[in-house]
């Protein structure tokens, strides 16, 4: 059975689906299932393999479902006393300890912009395991060679290239393009996506200038309360290299629950007159 479940959970990851594994690590007296047994949650409530059966598998289900939201593991413990026998049929009457571990895939790095700091983060961010794509217009920036193995490089204009796809959910979106008109289309296209991470650098007088004019052109406040900006942690980076650290610093903290609110964890990143740098 568990053969059943270590595929699936190849094929999940493989696909790009979050998922938990539900795992019986400890027993003592009558149980259902050994040690060992596991049961693989999907968000959209498809399971593979068992943990026995019963209520107390409906229960792990659900806390299974709530940790691939939350994104952290826990532990639930069980009495199979003899109330739960009767409720469910099931002859038992020992303990089990279940740990549910959510699952989730590399996640996906969207750069735009191939200009120098596009160049660090998607450099960085594919040693600290993001599968990186790079999107800009600009063939002499944007090529294989310059970006080497493992980073997936696109050749397009960025609007017209976000019109025709649609990021998963639980993709990471960097705005890193070479001006300010560049920004404002690209965070046009993808400030109401639901994405796990959308970061746009510049001062706060730049984002503030951004924001503006989206809320005039009728994009809610409220949309634009979720985009990291001025992104990156404040370590007070200045070279590009520096400012990619910063930005895939913040990228790791997201990706571990770190940081939740860009409100209260993204902070300033100090650009001053180095735009022209990217």
């Amino acid at each position: 059975m568990n053969q059943e479940v270590f595929a699936a959970l190849a094929e999940a990851l493989q696909q790009g689906e979050e998922v938990a594994l539900v795992t019986i690590v400890s027993s003592t007296g009558s149980t259902p299932q050994r040690v060992g047994a596991k049961m693989l949650v999907y968000a959209d409530g498809r399971t593979v393999g068992t943990i026995g059966g019963g209520c107390y598998e409906n229960d792990a289900f659900w806390k299974a479902r709530e940790a691939i939201k939350s994104r952290r593991p826990l532990t639930l413990r069980f009495e199979l006393n003899d109330d739960l026998a009767q409720e469910t049929g099931l002859v038992c009457g020992g303990q089990m300890e279940v740990f549910v571990e959510p699952v989730e895939p590399s996640p996906e790095l969207y750069v735009f912009g191939a200009g120098h700091v596009g160049y660090w983060v998607a450099r960085m961010a594919r040693e600290v395991a993001f599968r990186v794509h790079v999107i800009d217009d600009r063939e002499k920036f944007a090529n294989a060679e310059r970006f080497g193995d493992g980073i997936d490089v696109i050749v397009d204009d960025i609007p017209a290239w976000l019109e025709a796809h649609r990021l998963p959910p639980t993709a990471y979106a960097v705005i890193v393009t070479r001006g300010h008109t560049h920004d404002l289309d690209a965070l046009r296209a993808l400030a109401a996506a639901p994405l796990r991470y959308l970061g746009l650098i510049g001062s706060k007088a730049k984002v503030k200038r951004i924001f503006d004019a989206l809320i005039e052109e009728g994009v809610a406040a409220d949309v634009l309360e979720g985009v990291h900006a001025p992104i990156g942690l404040d370590i007070g980076a200045i070279t590009p290299q520096e400012i990619a650290v910063s930005i895939v610093a913040e990228l790791i903290a997201v990706k571990h629950g770190k940081i939740a609110d860009p409100h209260v964890a993204a902070v300033s990143l100090r650009w001053d007159g180095a735009l022209s740098k990217r």
